[in-house]
């Protein structure tokens, strides 16, 4: 299965790296992307202890348009290799549950994507190695900041081993483009990914009755208010019950046995003056499920784009997390405030401050801590 699954991957290489020179009038068949992030980290006060640490993520992602390669109409077909690398932060030092930066994951080489998706009037269907988080439960203006709860909410990424970064798993996923306003989606994923000790490349899937299903639904809205776009969403997602004895020791017990929950995201520009603007956004989440380590979850930013005179691409954020565990386990709040600024068309810096209340990763009471980073990114 291996060799087969490595060989079909040479195979695609070779294809998307031949349709390079093939193009039209709508442009390249072929597109690849080679990205950067790396993130200079440091505890300034509080948590676990004071630190400073390096991490950092690259991405190489090849994919291939077959109606521009004038093989069929609608049909793409990408690969996402990526390596993570350095310190792990909000174990070592910081003691967060929602993790400050959201390219921790430890040392490792893998493959983040591969699938193929076509297209049918107003239908896609994906199937192959998916990251749920591309499709499902993404935030336009959330996504600028580091933290990654802006990211995914922790209603699903921390209460079951979902298809998300660094690990994802094999999924099929249903688009129905209703009309100009409103999209459907539907997915459903092996419902625990393989891990990386068993799994360190991503190209070995096991498929077994103990992993479950995943499934997630989310319905999208567009609408204009004065003039000025918003995106709002709504879905809901399942995990259905586990084997207990097929569970490997190395997950805990509280992920995965029957979860469920729903979520909501807002997304709004309130206000525009030329190329400046303003934008909002707002993430909820709820999982009443017994096993579920967060309960609920509330997420609000803003944006301000453009805001230092011409500048291209400047944006300040400011947003709150506020993470709620089952139980008698309390809470965890953080406090972002960060500012990307494009230096190069390919280059940019993100100067970052998250004020961590009540970090809850580790056993016992830790104190309010002050988390600095820098991250400096490429991409072409």
């Amino acid at each position: 299965m291996k060799k087969l699954l490595l060989s079909f991957i040479y195979s695609a290489i070779c294809l998307l790296a031949n349709a390079q020179s093939i193009s039209d009038d709508k442009g390249k068949a072929f597109h690849m992307e080679v990205s950067n992030n790396c993130d200079y980290m440091a505890n300034l006060n509080g948590g676990i202890k004071e630190g400073f640490g390096f991490l950092g993520m690259a991405n190489l992602r090849l994919g291939l348009d077959f109606e521009k390669a004038r093989l069929w109409k609608g049909g793409h077909f990408q690969i996402n290799a990526v390596n993570t690398h350095g310190a792990m932060p909000s174990a070592e030092f910081l003691g967060d549950a929602q993790v400050a930066s959201n390219i921790e994951a430890g040392d490792h080489t893998f493959l983040q994507e591969l699938w193929f998706r076509q297209s049918l009037g107003w239908f896609e269907f994906t199937i192959g190695l998916q990251d749920l988080n591309v499709e499902f439960a993404a935030s336009e203006h959330g996504g600028l900041f580091l933290n990654s709860s802006f990211g995914i909410l922790p209603v699903i990424s921390g209460n079951m081993t979902a298809p998300i970064f660094p690990l994802t798993s094999f999924g099929i996923t249903l688009k129905w483009n209703m009309n100009e306003r409103n999209t459907w989606l539907f997915a459903v994923y092996d419902g625990r990914p393989t891990d990386f000790h068993r799994n360190p490349y991503n190209i070995k899937w096991e498929f077994v009755a103990g992993d479950g299903i995943l499934a997630i639904s989310e319905l999208q809205h567009t609408l204009t208010i004065y003039n000025l776009p918003g995106t709002y969403k709504i879905g809901i997602f399942s995990h259905n019950n586990i084997v207990e004895e097929t569970i490997p020791v190395e997950y805990p017990d509280s992920l995965g046995d029957n979860v469920f929950g729903t979520y909501v995201y807002a997304d709004q520009k309130i206000w525009q003056w030329a190329e400046k603007n303003i934008g909002v956004f707002l993430q909820a989440g709820y999982s009443p499920s017994k096993t579920s380590v967060y309960n609920l979850y509330f997420g609000t930013g803003i944006n301000v784009i453009r805001f230092t005179g011409n500048a291209k691409n400047d944006v300040i954020g400011l947003a709150v997390a506020h993470a709620k565990f089952s139980g008698h386990l309390g809470s965890e709040t953080v406090i972002e405030l960060t500012w990307k600024k494009q230096i190069h068309e390919n280059i940019f810096i993100q100067p970052d401050l998250q004020y961590i209340i009540l970090p809850s990763y580790m056993k016992g009471n830790l104190d309010n801590c002050l988390a600095g980073i820098i991250r400096v990114g490429f991409s072409f």
